[in-house]
């Protein structure tokens, strides 16, 4: 599977540039893709988001300079899809990937004035594999996973795709009560409602299936975890979840994963992207029970192009500390 051709990914698509617009960035498409500009608060400056592009060429990098320019941008922060390496399984066969030279495309950032940047998504995430058997896929995870699915599936957890209003009213519910629980910060309930009406009520045209899918575990009559996921070409996506703090015991999150890959085998589909790897977190090592791909992209850098990007990035530090220190106070809200 080779990813870098231009639109590879949900958040390149106009789907997603739609919804943008709609919550008040200035969205600009090229021939080599959609850069996202926000306003710096309280200034006539922007920043920009080149996020999941394809490989970064000298054309391109010269693309983004002539916008970033006309849109008065301090910087453009790019994250291609551009795969640097793969760790692969051993227990399960993969399909072909192309994996890009990163001393080469860095050597070319460098050459135009980008540098490291803070990152948005992770430089690494999980991949499984949806073209074997369900059979060998299920071999493939740990044993705990397994007896996991198991337990769930003992216990009567159903898990079924439900798009309808009311599933969605509850995946708002348990999005709140995650972000409560475990006390991170995400977007607000209006930002995830807007996102859902552009990417699964209202697709661009009327003869494409949404890219936003809402799929629901449910234990004695109770909708207890929500996933969203996003099929896009041949991959199927998990940005969003959130689950109630009830009934943990009967593991609804272990048979909502297991049944999110059939479902995108079901589909046709051939990759499965985790949505992101963070190293020693409790999700992550979830994530890791079913024996995914670890693969890592070019990762964060920022493309200069004012002299105020450095006296922005100090700011900005600054900020950073004084959110986290104020989240040792006061919980992060919904």
């Amino acid at each position: 599977m080779t990813i870098n051709n231009q639109n590879a990914h949900p958040l390149q698509s106009s789907e997603w540039g739609e919804f943008r617009k709609k919550w008040g960035n200035d969205v600009v498409r090229t021939s080599f893709g959609q850069t996202i500009f926000s306003i710096i608060p309280h200034s006539k400056f922007t920043i920009g988001t080149f996020i999941k592009g394809p490989k970064p060429t000298k054309e391109i990098l010269q693309g983004l300079k002539n916008l970033a320019k006309e849109k008065k941008a301090i910087f453009i922060k790019m994250e291609s899809l551009v795969v640097t390496k793969v760790q692969h399984n051993s227990q399960i066969p993969n399909h072909e990937t192309q994996i890009n030279s990163k001393f080469q495309i860095t050597k070319l950032l460098q050459e135009n004035g980008a540098v490291p940047g803070k990152t948005l998504f992770t430089p690494t995430t999980f991949w499984i594999d949806l073209t074997p058997s369900e059979d060998e896929l299920l071999k493939s995870f740990s044993s705990k996973t397994r007896y996991n699915i198991r337990v769930a599936e003992k216990h009567g957890v159903k898990v079924v795709e439900n798009n309808s209003d009311k599933a969605f009213d509850k995946y708002i519910e348990l999005t709140r009560q995650t972000v409560e629980r475990q006390g991170f910060y995400a977007h607000s309930e209006k930002y995830h409602r807007l996102m859902w009406k552009y990417l699964y009520k209202i697709p661009i045209s009327k003869s494409q299936i949404p890219i936003a899918r809402l799929l629901t575990a449910k234990y004695k009559g109770e909708i207890i975890t929500t996933w969203i996921v996003f099929v896009w070409h041949d991959f199927l996506y998990y940005p969003y979840g959130a689950s109630s703090d009830k009934y943990k015991n009967v593991m609804a999150n272990n048979l909502m994963m297991w049944e999110a890959i059939k479902y995108g085998k079901k589909l046709g589909l051939s990759t499965f992207d985790l949505w992101g790897r963070e190293p020693g977190k409790g999700f992550t090592k979830f994530k890791e029970g079913y024996n995914p791909q670890v693969v890592e992209f070019l990762g964060t850098w920022d493309l200069i192009t004012s002299p105020l990007y450095w006296p922005y990035r100090f700011a900005e530090a600054i900020r950073w500390r004084l959110l986290r220190a104020k989240s040792k106070f006061t919980k992060p809200k919904f």
